[in-house]
């Protein structure tokens, strides 16, 4: 299957609400739920549930969340930690005794940590919604049992991954006549609608506990894991404090860590002191200079990202203007700075992103995740969804603060963002990737603020990625981009990936929503590097 798309899409405006997601049937779920009175956080676990059906090759229910809720009447932005933990009984000894010592394989079943979104999706309405888990379920569960007709990317995807869900003894759950479904295809999935009925019936118990808990253990420890029944009972989500930094008058906001999120903070403060907006678009000076930033910033955020409950992470000043003055003093304007080290502050002690705003005003940035792809491909027995390899973030250097260790919640890439100014919603926004997602982040915020491009101009520019998110990676550069630029930052030192065509889905898809407060007019896109669009109502 070959597949071409061009760079342009226009924004949707609307006035009562916007969903905007990778996936037209998923969109399309949300705004039911909001036609249905509900609000943007009952919207997003709509999308969330019907993105599980729709797109199972990027995130699921055995997969993890978080959102960043921005709540209108009061101003404010709040934050949801639905990532799960390694199991209690999984320590580097033990993986030392079974010969693993460099790294995990990343479709090892010790990648599995505690799915956390089932936890995610209801707390998000328990604490941000207001309709029933059961109502706003019902669009996925109706796309499972009917079926749906596969989109384009989605097929491609799919049948990419079609060799590790056979990996798996019970495929057939998520294939169709054996095979991957290919475009415009009907595909139905009706273990997965059971499995959404039970949580919607039985809340967080109807899937940590009982028949789909059971399941999801047999087959782990078949394959020797260690998670066990307990692990999963004892699984929680965690209401955290969003980090922010204050970029030209635009506060932008975060999940903090074990989220990946403050890698985007630390590069928008070293690029504050830039003109950015003087810069002609995609030109050398504008790629280099938002090239440094990104490997400054991953050269600190790879060793210091690990799980805030277990060691100390050095947020406040990381993320501190002060601290960004001195690394910015690592940027040489006429050439690539390769393989940074991390600072010291001194201190004091492939998934899916979708975007909702709602007619009051309110908007929730929302993030789920198998981690790679359909994650480790393994589906538990009649559930209809596989189990995410999350855990291959997990580093095995016992001296790593992100060192493997029972009951931690690894480096997640996955990061939802949210950006206020003059304490209004200035836009609910989020690029997806892996570690493509903080360097999506800080060049669709330079984009809006420095370029002043709306929702779909920022989403439609060309980009750049640094592969594996080091700062000594090779960086991918977009169609779009002169091969005389790319060549003269070649020379500079960065070694450079021309990508076009369908490679481009590297550089992440991604939702944007803006909201004028002066008439409370939305504005929402999505990228052109997906299946999906914004619906305006």
């Amino acid at each position: 299957m070959s597949l071409r798309f061009d760079s342009y899409r226009a924004p949707v405006y609307g006035k009562r609400g916007i969903v905007a997601s990778s996936q037209p049937l998923a969109s399309e779920a949300g705004m039911r739920i909001l036609q249905q009175g509900g609000n943007a956080a009952d919207a997003a676990v709509a999308t969330a549930a019907a993105l599980n059906v729709t797109e199972p090759c990027s995130t699921g229910i055995g997969g993890d969340c978080f959102c960043l809720f921005f709540d209108n009447k009061t101003k404010t932005v709040s934050g949801l930690n639905a990532s799960g933990r390694s199991p209690a009984d999984l320590n580097l000894e033990f993986l030392s005794e079974q010969g693993i010592t460099e790294s995990l394989p990343s479709l090892s079943v010790h990648t599995i940590t505690v799915p956390g979104a089932a936890a995610g999706w209801t707390d998000t309405i328990e604490k941000f919604g207001t309709l029933e888990l059961k109502t706003i379920l019902a669009p996925a569960i109706e796309l499972a049992e009917e079926g749906f007709p596969v989109a384009p990317f989605t097929a491609r995807a799919w049948n990419r991954s079609t060799r590790i869900l056979k990996m798996g003894p019970f495929a057939e759950e998520m294939l169709l006549n054996g095979e991957a479904p290919k475009e415009g295809e009907l595909m139905k999935n009706p273990t997965l609608a059971q499995t959404f009925k039970e949580l919607a019936e039985h809340g967080k118990a109807g899937f940590y506990e009982g028949r789909i808990a059971e399941a999801i253990i047999e087959l782990i420890q078949s394959k020797e894991g260690t998670m066990s029944l307990e692990d999963l009972k004892n699984h929680h989500s965690t209401f955290d404090e969003p980090i922010s930094t204050n970029y030209r008058g635009v506060e932008v906001y975060e999940i903090p860590p074990n989220g990946q999120g403050i890698t985007a903070l630390i590069a928008l403060n070293i690029l504050e002191e830039f003109d950015i907006g003087k810069m002609e678009h995609s030109s050398i000076e504008h790629l280099h200079v938002m090239i440094e930033a990104m490997r400054i910033a991953f050269a600190d955020t790879r060793w210091y990202v690990a799980d805030p409950a277990i060691v100390n992470i050095p947020i406040k000043e990381l993320i501190s203007k002060q601290y960004a003055a001195k690394r910015r003093e690592l940027i040489d304007l006429k050439k690539a700075t390769i393989d940074v080290q991390r600072g010291s502050p001194t201190t004091s002690s492939d998934t899916v992103y979708f975007s909702v705003a709602d007619g009051e005003g309110n908007a929730c940035s929302f993030i789920n995740s198998n981690y790679m792809g359909f994650g480790t491909g393994l589906i538990p027995k009649g559930c209809g969804f596989t189990l995410q390899n999350r855990g291959a973030n997990f580093s095995l250097d016992e001296n790593h603060p992100n060192a493997l260790g029972p009951k931690k919640r690894p480096y997640h890439t996955i990061i939802p963002g949210m950006a206020t100014k003059n304490d209004e919603l200035y836009a609910s926004f989020g690029v997806m990737g892996g570690f493509n997602q903080p360097q999506g982040h800080a060049q669709v915020i330079c984009n809006m603020v420095d370029f002043e491009m709306n929702p779909q101009e920022a989403l439609n520019a060309p980009r750049f990625t640094i592969r594996d998110g080091t700062s000594g990676g090779r960086v991918a550069l977009e169609e779009g981009i002169s091969t005389a630029t790319m060549s003269t930052l070649s020379n500079m030192g960065h070694e450079i990936i021309p990508t076009s065509g369908v490679s481009r889905m590297i550089f992440g898809r991604g939702q944007i929503i803006t909201r004028n407060p002066k008439n409370g007019v939305l504005c929402g896109g999505s990228s052109p590097r997906a299946d999906g669009l914004a619906i305006g109502w």
